[in-house]
């Protein structure tokens, strides 16, 4: 039977008519599967009372290839959803690239290498081997040189496998660990829009060439990829412009200007925004003993599109500073440039002309719509500045009344904005934080240093309001430190003020 019969058929039937005491199996029992040449056979026994044994022999080649091609279908699809769920789970352009060139590696290829668009004269590539780990590198080459590269980086279809030749492969196409080179794919990462990349899978010799089908899987697989890495570039060239726009719209950090010590705080309305409706900036005064101006505002609204409106009115002071020795006109003309805007959002403001006399700092401070300045005496005293106006934005005509003010060595001028005094909150929530005790709270605050009263206003109205909502908060401290000035050394350059 042996020379005319399968083996796995002769060891099944030898199982069956094993000699007694040992069972002999049921009619119906499991059957067995083989082949016969290129087909595929299941065999079922039929043991007979006489010890013979009659088997049944079903052709199921078609069947079982149903089943491989389902399974093999049911794990690229597997693959499929795993590979999505790691690119998509981080917008990385960096991880997503590693992510697709290990992929690639261990499960369609013996290596992979996923390439970038060119930046600069350099393209942007990360190699990984099966089982390694990826690396990047930027190669300095002409994507022409290689077959189907240079479309691939332009989102062209790509070329078949069996028309590229792995012997002329580049050095840096081949990543070190990998053997004789036998076959390659080059397919696009299509994007957005815009191509995404490309990704080159490449096997050695004894593993295979690749099939037709292996290639259009590859194309699945690097649909998915470019659109991560895409969304990934997109994110990230929009985070850039996001955070160069914030840069601009924050307000800026205070020091000390020709002996006038100056200092800001600032926190929006939501933690999770960076920027609001309130601002402040100081503009140095150009020429030395000139006064600088401190600009602090508030903008009708909060979030982002208040701050764009800071921002133009930031822009527009700036503009105005050569005629900032007269608050008035200065105030008028920003009132009629945003009268002459779509935005229909009205300010309040004060703006403070701060020189130094030497111990003492003179101001000049002028309100429009917005709460007066507190003056903070050495001893402790708090005193209002009798300053006042119209807001700007609003009506066709201002009307504003300017103060002048002298601190003497120690003594502070407080600018804030509504922000804090309207804070709500408290032990008992709901209350107003009111500039009485913000009054109080300042009066704490004699002979500190103009970084240590912002601190200080900040903590006790951070305090009050707790995790409740509130709007956005602005404080500058302009102050008159106990310093010296020191005349200049050679007696020419400027002098400087020392403590």
């Amino acid at each position: 039977m042996a020379d005319v019969v399968p083996g796995w058929l002769v060891s099944a039937h030898a199982h069956c008519v094993t000699p007694l005491p040992s069972p002999r199996p049921p009619a119906g029992a499991a059957p067995v599967q083989g082949r016969v040449g290129d087909r595929s056979y299941e065999a079922h026994p039929t043991p007979r009372d006489d010890g013979t044994v009659v088997w049944w022999l079903i052709d199921d080649t078609d069947h079982r290839l149903a089943r491989e091609a389902l399974r093999a279908e049911r794990e690229r699809t597997e693959f499929l959803v795993r590979s999505s769920n790691l690119l998509l789970s981080s917008l990385n352009l960096d991880r997503c690239m590693d992510v697709t060139a290990q992929m690639a590696a261990d499960h369609l290829a013996d290596a992979a290498l996923v390439i970038a668009p060119a930046q600069g004269r350099e393209l942007p590539v990360v190699s990984c081997v099966r089982g390694g780990s990826p690396s990047l590198s930027r190669a300095a080459v002409d994507p022409g040189a290689v077959p189907g590269l240079a479309e691939a980086l332009q989102g062209f279809p790509p070329v078949p496998s069996r028309w590229l030749d792995p012997s002329a492969a580049p050095d840096w196409l081949v990543p070190e660990g990998l053997d004789a080179l036998g076959s390659i794919v080059i397919t696009p990462l299509p994007g957005h829009g815009v191509p995404a990349g490309a990704l080159v899978l490449l096997r050695n010799e004894a593993t295979g060439a690749f099939t037709e089908g292996e290639e259009v899987f590859a194309r699945l697989f690097a649909a998915r990829a470019g659109a991560a890495m895409s969304a990934a570039r997109l994110y990230a060239e929009q985070a850039s412009i996001t955070d160069t726009l914030m840069r601009e719209l924050l307000p800026p950090s205070l020091r000390q200007v020709s002996g006038v010590e100056y200092a800001g705080g600032y926190r929006p309305s939501q933690d999770s925004e960076r920027v609001g409706g309130d601002f402040y900036d100081v503009h140095p005064a150009a020429d030395e003993g000139a006064p600088s101006l401190v600009v602090l505002g508030d903008v009708c609204g909060k979030g982002l599109e208040a701050a764009v409106m800071t921002g133009k009115i930031r822009n527009t002071l700036h503009a105005l500073l050569p005629m900032a020795e007269d608050h008035h006109r200065m105030l008028s003309l920003l009132n009629t440039s945003l009268l002459n805007t779509e935005n229909a959002r009205f300010a309040t403001m004060v703006l403070a002309s701060a020189a130094r006399d030497g111990n003492a700092v003179r101001l000049r401070l002028t309100s429009a719509g917005h709460p007066a300045p507190l003056i903070l005496r050495s001893d402790g005293r708090v005193e209002e500045v009798r300053t006042k106006g119209t807001l700007v934005g609003a009506l066709p005509e201002i009307t504003t009344q300017t103060a002048r003010v002298t601190l003497a060595p120690g003594d502070t001028c407080v600018l804030y904005t509504d922000g804090i005094s309207e804070a709500r909150g408290g032990p008992m929530g709901g209350v107003m934080f009111g500039e009485e005790r913000l009054c109080r709270a300042l009066s704490e605050c004699a002979a500190m240093p103009a970084e240590a009263v912002v601190e200080h206003v900040q903590m006790l109205t951070s305090e009050w309001v707790g995790a409740g909502r509130h709007d956005d908060m602005a404080v500058v401290v302009i102050s008159a430190p106990r310093t010296n000035h020191l005349s200049a050394v050679d007696g020419h350059t400027r002098g400087r003020f020392t403590a």
